[in-house]
């Protein structure tokens, strides 16, 4: 029986599925025109960017928006090493090439926003612009770390590294942890309806998802990173100032390590910032682009 996380979509919206990078990745496009690729976080699912799709694809965009790989559609590797960076990185290189195209403008939220960071330090030639939301450039998460702001809200990271407990938790209650996180969490009432929590949960839901979304902050944790080096490209940083995990302190000083860097903030959204506040992301994002799409007219 297929459930409605796998055919939920608005108008135009098709599935679609390939093996890149040896992996089996399920994404959604819109549209036609520059390809634009939006990389979801956690605990979500390419649903994440239900108001940006439709936005992008009417003025002129190729959208395409994939399961992460462990998420929702998408293959799920049982080792915690097949989710070190490099590997995500390479995921979203790969779709970028299976797509046909040279680059890609890449907007990443959470752990998207992570890997987005990545791809412009260490693929930056498939990336046209970089958009990243509510997501720690990772030499700045590295400094904030060190403080107790921080450290405290990193708690969950580290509750992560157990093991069991942590996917036993989120399947108590049907999934009862997921509601909490996203309701919880949110600044906007109303901004996660009943179909966008029982979408999650189903998600959530698919045989070995939750084990493959907590190896994410499991192999961050075990596995050394890349050495970071500096972001030419154009970058926006959209940041929801009541984040509950992530402190504002991680956007100070992201010149140092992007130069062509602009950073927005929405005082009054929360970590779900492109779902509570879809209307100004968009406006912001829309904005972004075009600049991109001027300058080389």
């Amino acid at each position: 029986m297929t459930s409605a996380a796998a055919t939920a979509g608005g108008e135009g919206w098709t599935h679609h599925e390939a093996v890149v990078n040896n992996v089996r990745l399920h994404w959604v496009q819109a549209g036609e025109g520059p390809l634009v690729i939006l990389l979801h976080g956690f605990p979500q699912f390419w649903w994440a960017w239900r108001w940006q799709i439709p936005a992008l694809a009417a003025a002129g965009y190729r959208v395409v928006a994939p399961d992460l790989r462990g998420y929702n559609l998408s293959e799920k590797p049982a080792r915690v090493a097949a989710y070190r960076i490099e590997q995500l990185m390479a995921d979203v290189v790969g779709l970028v090439r299976h797509l046909g195209v040279d680059k890609a403008h890449v907007v990443g939220h959470d752990w998207g926003g992570v890997i987005a960071w990545w791809m412009g330090m260490l693929a930056p030639a498939q990336v046209d612009r970089l958009v990243i939301l509510n997501a720690p450039h990772p030499r700045a998460f590295a400094r904030e770390l060190m403080t107790p702001d921080q450290m405290l809200r990193s708690w969950y990271a580290a509750a992560f590294q157990l093991p069991i407990l942590p996917e036993a938790a989120f399947r108590r209650g049907d999934f009862a942890l997921l509601e909490r996180i996203f309701r919880g969490e949110a600044v906007r009432p109303g901004a996660f309806s009943d179909q966008d929590i029982q979408l999650y949960r189903e998600a959530a839901a698919r045989p070995g998802a939750i084990k493959a979304m907590l190896d994410y902050y499991r192999a961050a944790a075990r596995h050394s990173s890349p050495r970071s080096r500096r972001i030419a490209l154009p970058t926006l940083v959209i940041w929801g100032d009541r984040d509950p995990a992530l402190s504002v302190r991680l956007t100070h000083g992201l010149q140092k390590w992007v130069p062509d860097i602009r950073v927005e903030h929405l005082p009054e959204a929360s970590h779900w910032v492109m779902e509570e506040f879809p209307d100004r992301v968009n406006e912001l994002l829309l904005g972004f682009l075009r600049e991109g799409a001027s300058s080389h007219a």
